[in-house]
């Protein structure tokens, strides 16, 4: 569950993506992790540097040539873009090349022992994960959350810091929660929801819908209000 043990030996790793999500994903792989990032990745058309880091960012389209995959992890370092559809398919794309899906769950982390990790996720430091919850694969836990018992974040959601989602939650894929968000126990989130910062919920809501900040009320139009194009 804890591929950045430091038991282990270094692991070649290529970070998928240069904006600052990466460059905050290559600081705490690099510090905290047994992981050795080599190099950056970026889709040819969005190409615009060939450096970061002192490392080579080469296009992504060139990477099974440059950086075979028996030999190199990766991880996408992309955020909540298109409510996930974005790092899901390059996620999706490099393990359909044969890379294999790296984590980083930071060692200031509190994540209990019979938690359910899945594959390709990032847990910032300071998150407290309570016994029997499960975490899908391809989730982004930003700093100071709290994920009470029993709870459980589907594949591709992203949670920005400071959330507080309480125990029996259920929050289902490709969501998106806001800092500061607080969720009463027993909820059930639809997929491709997003909530807004500060939004507080005490009711089950809907598939694709949005919960504004400081308001308890879903609208429709999650997808559309992240232009997803399915």
């Amino acid at each position: 569950m804890t591929p950045n043990s430091a038991e282990r030996q270094p692991l070649k790793l290529v970070i998928v993506g240069d904006s600052a999500f990466a460059e905050v994903a290559y600081e705490y792989f690099t510090v905290d992790s047994s992981y050795e990032v080599v190099a950056f990745a970026v889709e040819s058309a969005y190409l615009k540097r060939t450096e970061l880091f002192g490392l080579p960012v080469v296009a992504l389209e060139s990477l099974p040539t440059l950086f075979p995959a028996h030999e190199y992890a990766f991880y996408v370092a992309t955020v909540y873009t298109q409510l996930n559809r974005l790092r899901t398919r390059l996620y999706s794309q490099m393990k359909a090349w044969g890379y294999a899906p790296a984590s980083y769950v930071s060692s200031r982390a509190a994540v209990w022992r019979n938690v359910t990790l899945g594959e390709h996720c990032f847990i910032f430091e300071n998150n407290v994960v309570q016994p029997f919850c499960g975490i899908g694969d391809n989730v982004v836990l930003w700093s100071g959350n709290h994920i009470g018992h029993h709870s459980k974040i589907g594949d591709n959601c992203f949670i920005a810091s400071h959330a507080v989602i309480s125990g029996f939650v259920e929050i289902g894929r490709n969501c998106f929660v806001g800092v500061n968000a607080t969720f009463a126990n027993n909820l059930q989130l639809g997929e491709d929801c997003i909530i807004g910062a500060g939004a507080l919920l005490t009711k089950n809501v809907p598939a694709d819908h949005v919960v504004r900040g400081g308001s308890a009320d879903a609208v429709p139009g999650a997808k559309r209000l992240h232009r997803v194009k399915e």
